[in-house]
C-alpha cells in the first residue's frame, strides 16, 4: 500500500479583499479542501451593511459565527441577531442579508458548505463596488455576477 502525499498547509489562502467597507479574508477554499468547505472571516465595520442585494443560493448552506460584534441578519424577512459565540446556518433558497447597526466593528466567520463560492466573486463584486465610486453599484453587472457564481438576486 502507497501513502498518498497530502499538502497540509493552515490557512492556505491568506488573502483579504475589500468589498466596499467590508474586508472578507479566505482561510480555506474549495481548493484546498476537495471542494467540500470554504470559510473566510469578514469584517464589517460599525452602521455599514451588505453592499450587494438581498440574495439567496441554491447550492449551499452559509453557516455564521459570531466573533465580536453583533451583525442583524435578515432571513426570509425574520431578523436574527448574531453575536459573539453564537451560530446561525442559513439553508438553501433562504433570501438574506445583513447588516450592523451597532458603531464597533463586527468580525464573523462563514463557513460555505459545499465550497460553491471562493475569492473571485469578491474580487469580482469589489470591482462593481469600487467602479461605483462612493454611489450605488451597478445592479445589472451585480446581478450578473452574483448568478455567476450560484447567487440568486431577491427580487
Amino acid at each position: 500500500m502507497t501513502q498518498q502525499t497530502i499538502d497540509l498547509r493552515v490557512n492556505p489562502s491568506e488573502e483579504s479583499i475589500c468589498v466596499g467597507p467590508l474586508t472578507i479574508r479566505f482561510l480555506l477554499t474549495g481548493d484546498n479542501s476537495t471542494g467540500s468547505i470554504a470559510a473566510f472571516e469578514m469584517t464589517v465595520p460599525g452602521a455599514q451593511r451588505l453592499p450587494a442585494p438581498a440574495h439567496s443560493h441554491d447550492h449551499y448552506e452559509e453557516t455564521i459565527y459570531g466573533i465580536n460584534g453583533a451583525l442583524t441578519w435578515t432571513v426570509n424577512g425574520i431578523q436574527v441577531d448574531v453575536g459573539p459565540g453564537q451560530v446561525l446556518c442559513i439553508p438553501r433558497g433562504a433570501i438574506h442579508r445583513f447588516e450592523n447597526n451597532g458603531a464597533q466593528d463586527v468580525k464573523a466567520l462563514c463557513v460555505i458548505t459545499p465550497a460553491a463560492i471562493g475569492p473571485q466573486y469578491f474580487r469580482e463584486a469589489a470591482e462593481v463596488i469600487y467602479a461605483a465610486a462612493g454611489g450605488p453599484p451597478d445592479r445589472v453587472k451585480m446581478a450578473e455576477i452574483m448568478r455567476r457564481h450560484g447567487l440568486t438576486p431577491a427580487p
